[in-house]
């Protein structure tokens, strides 16, 4: 049995939640609700000191956690459909496009940080607006210039079949889309996303469609 710590608008959780989905497995997910401060009470601190999300349990067995190694986990355990290509030139290259959104994109937009630009620095909500696009376009940007490299022949980051880049895409357009940015400067990232939304797994996935999600979102 499977316990997924997240909250339904949290892009990390949205990850393990494709990932998952594309294995055809199940998972119980309990809510931890972070605008709400969840994170950082007792329960859940024992469970994830960072206080962030997603945690995944398995079996009564300890905890695992961040996303990416969530879902390399899932993919060794079980392997079809990989996730990850067959040759290591390969790999590093999707776990490169994986790691510009989960590591050097995400980790800056994430509610903790947001907390401290509002509370500690006395940014303004425009302001918090403007970095959180900042930082989410130039990683979508990013995205964009790798693909331009290779063929568009393709249907998804890399081959025709979904891999751990294509999620880390896909969550970080989700965001993108929660907030109303313009992602008209990243077309070939956007073409991705609309082969992902293809895909049952994505679509069901998404913020939006869980449990506690609003109608419409507010920032």
């Amino acid at each position: 049995m499977m316990k997924l710590y997240g909250y339904w608008r949290s892009l990390a959780t949205c990850r393990v939640r494709i990932a998952l989905a594309l294995k055809n497995l199940s998972a119980e997910e309990v809510s931890i609700d972070l605008m709400q401060g969840a994170q950082h009470g007792e329960l859940y601190g024992s469970i994830n000191p960072q206080a962030v999300v997603p945690s995944l349990i398995i079996d009564d067995g300890p905890p695992l956690f961040q996303s990416l190694a969530i879902i390399e986990y899932i993919d060794e355990t079980h392997p079809e459909p990989p996730l990850l290509p067959g040759d290591a030139r390969n790999r590093a290259r999707v776990r490169g496009l994986a790691q510009i959104i989960a590591a050097d994109t995400h980790p800056l937009i994430v509610p903790r940080v947001r907390g401290y630009l509002e509370n500690v620095l006395q940014v303004d909500e425009a302001g918090r607006n403007r970095w959180i696009e900042h930082w989410t376009m130039q990683g979508l940007q990013s995205v964009e210039a790798h693909l331009h490299k290779e063929s568009e022949d393709h249907r998804f980051c890399h081959g025709d079949t979904p891999t751990i880049a294509d999620i880390c895409l896909a969550s970080q357009v989700f965001g993108a889309q929660l907030f109303k940015f313009d992602t008209s400067s990243v077309p070939r990232v956007m073409q991705i996303f609309r082969e992902c939304m293809k895909v049952p797994a994505f679509e069901r996935s998404q913020p939006l469609k869980q449990p506690g999600a609003p109608v419409q979102s507010a920032h």
